[in-house]
């Protein structure tokens, strides 16, 4: 089963759909270094128009699709959401009118349709529970379910974000403290469950592990339904 991981950034969400079983082609505007697989620099919105198009992405199949679109708009870190555009919205529509199974990968926040939430608190990586907890809200037109918080068996979470591993403490726009952040890129990498990240796409990513149970339930209803 082919899927299309649009928004695809260094491979995320793609490497957990990779370890489910999918054979991923990576999406995304800016280039790359992108560890699934085949990637393309293109507009996620303009592929999906050419999926609607004959039902193919540079003639591929596309079997499922993923889209992670920038969370800028709705996340409380941003400081003029207005400057960034929903791009949620155009993507489910076009996604709809395809017709096949996807998923909408977001923060919280974000106007996603009865969505699953996923915490890094509640997943392992070689044997050791995340660091991070990166609440992270999941739409499907197929069903799945979200995982509950381990908050208490996580204790302190290590947050990856800003525009550099420097200081322990964050602050967000309105003065707030958003908490404790990795020092380093090897500690960032530990607390995502990831080890090929460079700083800034660590930053912007998803555990990998969150898209592996999403695609675990997505790949097996569709092998049911293929059957």
């Amino acid at each position: 089963m082919r899927l299309l991981d649009l928004f695809s950034g260094a491979g995320g969400a793609g490497w957990g759909y990779h370890l489910a079983g999918f054979d991923v082609v990576g999406v995304d505007i800016e280039h790359h270094e992108y560890r699934p697989g085949e990637f393309y620099q293109a507009d996620a919105v303009e592929a999906l128009d050419m999926l609607l198009t004959d039902g193919t992405f540079d003639g591929m199949r596309v079997d499922a699709v993923h889209a992670s679109p920038p969370c800028q708009r709705w996340s409380t870190a941003t400081a003029d959401p207005d400057r960034h555009p929903d791009l949620i919205t155009p993507i489910r529509e076009r996604l709809i009118a395809w017709g096949g199974p996807w998923a909408i990968e977001n923060v919280p926040q974000a106007p996603l349709v009865d969505p699953v939430r996923l915490c890094g608190s509640s997943f392992f990586h070689e044997g050791n529970r995340l660091k991070v907890r990166r609440h992270r809200h999941f739409e499907s037109n197929l069903p799945i379910k979200g995982k509950r918080c381990e908050h208490a068996a996580q204790g302190t979470p290590v947050g990856v974000y800003g525009d550099h591993p420097d200081t322990r403490e964050y602050f967000r726009p309105d003065g707030s403290r958003r908490g404790a952040k990795a020092t380093s890129l090897e500690e960032g990498r530990r607390a995502m469950g990831v080890d090929w990240m460079s700083w800034l796409d660590l930053k912007e990513s998803i555990p990998p592990v969150f898209t592996r149970w999403i695609g675990d339930q997505l790949l097996e209803q569709m092998e049911e339904d293929a059957a």
